[in-house]
């Protein structure tokens, strides 16, 4: 099957065709992003307003290369997907309204994903993965860890009580004066910094049950950059190799904790799997790694460009949605808000 796929939940327009073959297989056949950094940069940060009105703008041109870089026509398309939540409720409704008049006049079935649960399928796209498995969901705007059992079926294991790691690093560097967006060059500033000089808390750590708790550590790098005021490039880079160690030693405990408990559970988990923009940090994959040989537990991680939101994935949970009958109608809502324990399953 060739299902379209378009995600506009954030500040990136996306579309992309992709095909899943009778054994489950999948293969890109086009992949189209439009970042809107330059749009949000002067800001410091993603202006919902300008998002939407910059996803009216791209789209159309957008799903046009991709149908062109794919060599297919709407004619050949089995569904139309489109990320109908949760994200910005503007942009949401741009991506969401779209699909449904390309479904409409081309008459093909719409399929309303769940943008959490694409990034969650995302590496069946990539991988020969059964399931269930583990997965580490580490963006912006998401921290959670989930076993995700079929399609449809996901059960909430733990989660963050106030930051998302990628929120920690994005306001970690706007506290440090670094540019957006703020997780890139606090990874690129922690290369050249020395880990050990800011003694920085970890919390949770220990903890019998796997959440998270970034406020602390945030605060803590604010106290520390106000002791060594001004700040310097070493201090700067200093900083970030600190902060970026205390959530690499979070991650690593709070998935211990996490496997440890589903060891013996009816779904014991297949693969430790790592999903969302934090997913693009070489240094939290290369201590993932280096856990996972340790757990003898198998480490998955969709290449970084998969990482980051892209149409790709919606393109894929569609056509992973489509292949157990699931379609939605034209009434189906966005939602700026959508967990998902609410995504329908199979029945």
């Amino acid at each position: 099957m060739l299902v379209l796929g378009i995600e506009t939940t954030c500040d990136e327009t996306a579309a992309a065709v992709v095909h899943r073959d009778g054994q489950g297989q999948g293969s890109i056949r086009s992949n189209i992003i439009h970042s809107q950094l330059d749009e949000h940069r002067n800001y410091g940060g993603v202006v919902p307003e300008i998002a939407a009105r910059a996803h009216v703008e791209l789209l159309d041109g957008v799903i046009r290369r991709a149908m062109e870089q794919a060599g297919v026509s709407y004619a050949q398309l089995d569904a139309v997907a489109a990320a109908a939540g949760p994200g910005l409720i503007g942009g949401v409704i741009v991506g969401l309204t779209t699909a449904k008049a390309i479904a409409l006049v081309a008459g093909k079935p719409l399929i309303a994903v769940n943008h959490l649960e694409a990034h969650a399928l995302t590496v069946r796209l990539t991988h020969r993965l059964s399931f269930p498995f583990l997965l580490l969901l580490a963006s912006g705007g998401h921290t959670q860890l989930i076993s995700v059992e079929d399609v449809g079926r996901y059960r909430f294991i733990g989660g963050t009580i106030d930051d998302a790691i990628g929120e920690a690093f994005d306001k970690t560097a706007k506290m440090l004066g670094l540019p957006y967006p703020g997780g890139p060059e606090v990874e690129r500033c922690a290369a050249a910094g020395d880990p050990t000089r800011f003694n920085l808390p970890r919390p949770m750590l220990g903890r019998p049950e796997p959440n998270f708790s970034l406020s602390g550590l945030k605060t803590a790098v604010r106290i520390e950059a106000e002791r060594v005021a001004p700040l310097s490039e070493e201090s700067v880079a200093d900083l970030c190799a600190s902060f970026q160690a205390a959530i690499v030693d979070v991650v690593i405990d709070r998935i211990r904790v996490a496997l440890a408990g589903l060891r013996n559970s009816a779904w014991k988990p297949r693969a430790l799997v790592v999903a969302g923009g934090v997913g693009a940090n070489r240094t939290i994959r290369d201590a993932l790694e280096a856990v996972s040989g340790e757990l003898a537990m198998p480490l998955m991680l969709p290449p970084p460009e998969l990482c980051t939101d892209n149409g790709a994935m919606i393109a894929w949970a569609g056509a992973e949605r489509l292949a157990r009958g699931l379609v939605d109608g034209l009434e189906t809502s966005p939602r700026a808000r959508w967990p998902l324990g609410e995504v329908a399953a199979p029945t």
